[in-house]
């Protein structure tokens, strides 16, 4: 648990397939995705779910620690100017994780049982 840090990444880029495999499916195979309408949300939702442990996970340990800030990529131009990309994960940083992860699943739970009967609910989804 002392390393949960270094797999922060995944928080963003987890729930990012189903959407594009949505988008690729309606493209490509509409009357099809719209059948698995049901299997879609579901697996959306699972994958938040996951992402909401992995935030609550990754906080844990900053309650009583100080902050992260791990490097992904350094780019130098010159001497005196140097742009780094990475992320930073502070109390903060983990409470709104989890904060936007729970409201995030709340959401697509309760459209999809509002939206049932909706058309435009993939599309929906999508966004």
């Amino acid at each position: 648990m002392e390393h949960t840090y270094q797999y922060a990444w995944i928080i963003p880029f987890l729930p990012l397939p189903i959407p594009m495999l949505l988008g690729v499916g309606l493209l490509l195979f509409p009357t099809a995705t719209k059948n698995l309408r049901r299997m879609w949300s579901f697996t959306s939702v699972l994958l938040l779910s996951i992402v909401m442990t992995f935030s609550v996970n990754l906080s844990i340990p900053q309650i009583n620690s100080s902050s992260i800030y791990q490097y992904v990529w350094s780019w130098t131009i010159n001497n005196d100017f140097s742009l780094e990309f990475g992320y930073l994960i502070d109390p903060l940083t983990s409470i709104m994780s989890i904060l936007i992860t729970t409201v995030g699943i709340m959401v697509l739970i309760y459209s999809d049982n509002y939206m049932s009967h909706d058309q435009g609910y993939l599309r929906f989804l999508l966004i």
